[in-house]
């Protein structure tokens, strides 16, 4: 699957290519290729993703189908898929088949795609590297020594391999910003509420937002013009008008303001992170951008607030999952209580585990003021942070990760080091602004680098053209894994 979304649609629109073979290339790439990467945790059917690209043929040759009809895609496992499993990559719902699809899945559907599995993540989305799964770590597809990050990674390494043209993802504290950064792909997070989260499974609630992952910006924009819109299931979706997000591609970058945040670039950013994000900068210039520096003085707040809400959140959604309705439950318990314990030790990972219990903490009597509530009065200063910036300028340009991607296994037993791997994304997520990484750059081991974007509430379609321009005149996105 070397070609773009764009690329493929006008190849179908062109009779160049029909939507059968597709959908056999991609299951013939998935096939072969997972078992090394681990990038999927199921499969779709053969027999039924060929006779929905069969059915987008058919309706193409009657003038009826829509624009992506037959092109193949890749869920994360947290989207809830009639029919096929969704675990969240979780014991608890290694049995969990769908009853209906969610927001996403459903526009998607409507949209044409051909659904060809469900991507591997961390466990309920807690974690930076893909390797909190119960169905192992998924490999970075540039090294498979090293994390392809998360909990995004799965649909990250699919994209990145050229298994499929596009996937989604979800980003609660950098999770499409980061893998993609860390994978060479191009990923989104938009605003927060833009895409609805009916039927993605809830981390922390007020964090949580879906987004498109792909090899260019343009397919991202195309993927969010299918993704977002008001749904009235989900309390936080925005009621807004339509937009399409393709409306800016193109447009000239001369007179745009990148700020560059001075607490972004100080002593714990690697220097060949920092050797990319000067040449991105450089090339910015060069298209026709000035540079202003600016300030996000509560940045390493970020960490802090964040790792108190979200583990918050995350143990009043994961309380549903008691062995009762439906998850694990232990095969022998004594009484109610017993049956609790054991199905919730037995289905829990450890992070999900750590993130509960810490959770937990903060919201029991005598520590909710001193921890919950202060940390909702940082997210608002970090919003307030953001606002004076974008007062001064148009984006924000920045790292998306301290370094680039780390070797598998190298942070799993300090998880403080792990977290702090997000400490330029996090804000991002606690403020409910829009974030994307474009590829921009390799490592000398050869690993991938990404720069991230920040816009000001509901400017997608700027930070797309932003990172569409940048990739008119570089071909970092263009550049794929050897094997």
């Amino acid at each position: 699957m070397e070609y773009t979304l764009k690329e493929l649609s006008d190849a179908l629109a062109g009779k160049q290519a029909s939507a059968a073979e597709l959908v056999a290339d991609a299951l013939d790439r998935i096939e072969r290729a997972n078992p090394a990467l681990n990038a999927f945790i199921t499969i779709a059917d053969r027999d039924v993703a060929l006779a929905a690209a069969r059915a987008a043929d058919a309706a193409r040759a009657a003038g009826q189908a829509p624009r992506f009809a037959g092109i193949p895609l890749a869920h994360k496992d947290l989207f809830v898929t009639e029919g096929m499993k969704t675990s969240c990559a979780s014991r608890m719902l290694d049995t969990f088949i769908g009853p209906y699809d969610a927001a996403v899945v459903s526009r998607c559907k409507q949209a044409g795609f051909v659904t060809v599995g469900k991507t591997n993540m961390d466990e309920f989305a807690m974690g930076s590297s893909n390797e909190n799964s119960f169905y192992g770590p998924v490999r970075n597809p540039w090294d498979h020594g090293a994390v392809p990050g998360g909990s995004s990674g799965g649909s990250a390494a699919a994209v990145a391999a050229r298994l499929v043209p596009v996937a989604t993802g979800t980003d609660t504290g950098g999770s499409i910003r980061q893998p993609a950064s860390f994978c060479g792909i191009t990923g989104i997070k938009p605003t927060y509420g833009v895409v609805s989260r009916y039927g993605m499974v809830a981390f922390a609630s007020s964090l949580d937002q879906g987004g498109p992952m792909a090899q260019t910006a343009e397919d991202c924009a195309l993927m969010l013009n299918v993704m977002a819109g008001f749904d009235e299931r989900d309390s936080t979706s925005l009621d807004r008008p339509a937009e399409d997000y393709t409306r800016e591609l193109g447009q000239s970058l001369a007179g745009l303001k990148v700020g560059l945040p001075r607490e972004f670039f100080t002593d714990g950013l690697d220097a060949e992170v920092a050797r990319v994000v000067d040449a991105t900068v450089a090339e910015l210039k060069r298209l026709g951008a000035s540079i202003v520096e600016v300030s996000l003085p509560k940045t390493e707040l970020s960490i802090p607030a964040y790792y108190v809400i979200a583990p918050a959140e995350a143990s009043s959604n994961l309380s549903r999952y008691d062995g009762v309705r439906y998850g694990h439950r232990a095969a022998e318990y004594r009484d109610l209580t017993d049956m609790y314990e054991k199905s919730r030790a037995e289905g829990f990972g450890a992070e999900v585990k750590r993130r509960i219990l810490m959770g937990t903490y903060v919201l029991s009597h005598g520590y909710y003021d001193a921890y919950y509530l202060q940390a909702q009065k940082i997210r608002r200063l970090l919003a307030d942070d953001f606002r004076a910036a974008f007062a001064q300028c148009d984006v924000i340009l920045g790292p998306v990760a301290p370094t680039p991607a780390w070797n598998l296994g190298e942070k799993g037993d300090d998880p403080v080091a792990m977290y702090l791997a997000d400490i330029y994304t996090l804000a991002v997520n606690l403020a409910g602004l829009p974030g994307m990484s474009m590829p921009a750059g390799f490592s000398a081991s050869g690993r991938p680098i990404g720069v991230q974007l920040i816009g000001n509430y509901f400017r997608e379609a700027q930070l797309l053209n932003v990172a569409h321009q940048f990739q008119q005149s570089t071909d970092w996105h263009r550049q794929a894994p050897a094997s």
